[in-house]
């Protein structure tokens, strides 16, 4: 009972449309247009909707708990794992991996408003160069 109500002032929880004006996306980043965070008993559900870096339709689901464990992601995104740990009510820790390998390391935070989300991440493309990519989300 305790992690369903702390879900239920998750200021995650929703569907958020990517801001593409607001956002800059690294190159070798596909976009994430639409993500929606859904509260599941003991854990959440997450489907993720876009367009990999060459513009081809992508479509996942990452089910887990917030705890800093991974979990499998089914679809096909660039990654196939995610961790989410809680910062505070506002702020998550995300790191995806490949392969069992970090892809990226970041936030995800909702304002206070709870209008925006926004989402820095760092990363090492399969080039091994490093970037960095910022994603900005409108509440739906």
């Amino acid at each position: 009972m305790g992690a369903a109500s702390c879900f239920a002032a998750n200021a995650h929880m929703g569907t958020w449309k990517l801001n593409e004006a607001k956002s800059k996306i690294a190159s070798v980043m596909g976009k994430n247009l639409t993500v929606v965070y859904a509260e599941m008993k003991d854990k959440m559900k997450v489907p993720v909707d876009g367009v990999d870096k060459d513009g081809n339709p992508t479509h996942a689901v990452w089910e887990g708990m917030a705890d800093g464990k991974a979990y499998k992601t089914k679809g096909n995104l660039a990654w196939d794992a995610a961790a989410y740990k809680v910062v505070n009510d506002h702020t998550y820790e995300i790191t995806t991996m490949k392969g069992g390998k970090v892809f990226t390391h970041g936030k995800s935070t909702v304002s206070a408003d709870g209008k925006t989300r926004t989402v820095a991440t760092e990363g090492t493309g399969a080039d091994g160069k490093k970037f960095k990519t910022k994603a900005v989300y409108d509440k739906a």
